[in-house]
């Protein structure tokens, strides 16, 4: 076990899905999410979107082959604590179901006490499993609603 860092990390740059449509997945993070497109590289079928300010983080989306398996992955983004609020109405006015921590349609936002934290989960057209979330340290707001979560 190393007893010192070897490089001090201060936070995560970028991340990458697999899509199965490039061109759907796009549409669904550019339109629906509002992204802001950084580059798309046909030849290589792959597009990067800028999370935030451009050059502060990275979602880079990959088109995967034809495969007999799914594969889900998951990615959070953080947002403002108002703006959660507002998720699960935007979202259903989208036309995308929020989603609880067991998958089931919800229409509340989920306390995370333990972190803590309130998240807004979701799927992409390709199942990926996305979140918003909102630290909530020192909010009094989630203090009240603390859920079996801990």
């Amino acid at each position: 076990m190393a007893t010192e860092n070897l490089i001090s990390i201060s936070s995560l740059f970028e991340a990458h899905l697999t899509v199965s449509e490039l061109d759907r997945a796009v549409a669904f993070y550019r339109d629906q999410l509002a992204l802001p497109l950084a580059h798309i590289f046909p030849e290589r079928k792959v597009a990067f979107f800028w999370v935030g300010a451009p050059g502060k983080a990275m979602l880079g989306l990959w088109e995967a082959g034809t495969m007999p398996i799914n594969l889900s992955l998951h990615v959070a983004f953080q947002v403002a604590l108002p703006d959660l609020h507002e998720a699960p109405a935007r979202l259903q006015k989208a036309g995308i179901q929020p989603r609880d921590l067991a998958g089931l349609p919800t229409d509340e936002v989920i306390v995370l006490a333990w972190m803590p934290a309130a998240s807004v989960y979701f799927r992409d057209p390709d199942n990926n499993l996305l979140e918003f979330i909102s630290n909530v340290a020192g909010c009094a707001e989630a203090r009240s609603r603390r859920t079996s979560l801990e």
